[in-house]
């Protein structure tokens, strides 16, 4: 019997500058996604809650937060770009280039534009990629660089820490 460790992402050996993650999931945003978000970040702009109020904006509706587009578009990333990581470095140029509306679906894509080995940390590389989530239209609703520190393949940061079963094995 062969018993399969938990894993899933990439380490840094696995990144190749120039390649492109289509991200597996996609996510529809709910009325009470936006609405609950805005309420835990302390977002006032009515825009983002006050149905009445948006009907008289510019884009007639609700429109989502855009941290909650951001931090969606994120999550959708991390299987592929930062599932193994250590920690985030830096965001850059994030641009929010088309309105995200209750009931659209997001996907993302990050390509991997750099990486090098952390000169502090041998057990780690420092990848850097540029997402952008679309709708299901194929709109480019934001984009970002985002700069990642993941574990090398052979560093022992990210295994072994399943724990054994009391009962013994299965």
């Amino acid at each position: 019997m062969t018993v399969h460790e938990p894993s899933i992402g990439r380490h840094y050996e696995d990144f190749v500058v120039g390649d492109v993650y289509r991200h597996p999931l996609g996510r529809t945003i709910g009325e009470a996604d936006n609405t609950w978000f805005t309420l835990l970040t302390m977002n006032t702009n009515q825009n983002h809650f006050n149905a009445h109020l948006a009907a008289r904006s510019p884009t007639g509706k609700i429109i989502v937060n855009s941290g909650l587009t951001v931090a969606i578009v994120l999550g959708l990333s991390v299987i592929d770009v930062s599932q193994t990581a250590i920690m985030n470095l830096g965001w850059e140029e994030i641009r929010l280039t088309h309105p995200v509306f209750v009931g659209d679906t997001l996907y993302a894509e990050s390509k991997v534009t750099a990486k090098r080995e952390s000169a502090s940390r041998p057990y780690a590389g420092i990848v850097t990629c540029r997402t952008r989530g679309l709708n299901q239209d194929g709109d480019e609703v934001l984009s970002w660089t985002r700069a990642v520190m993941v574990y090398k393949r052979d560093a022992p940061h990210d295994k072994g820490y399943f724990p054994e079963a009391r009962t013994g094995p299965m």
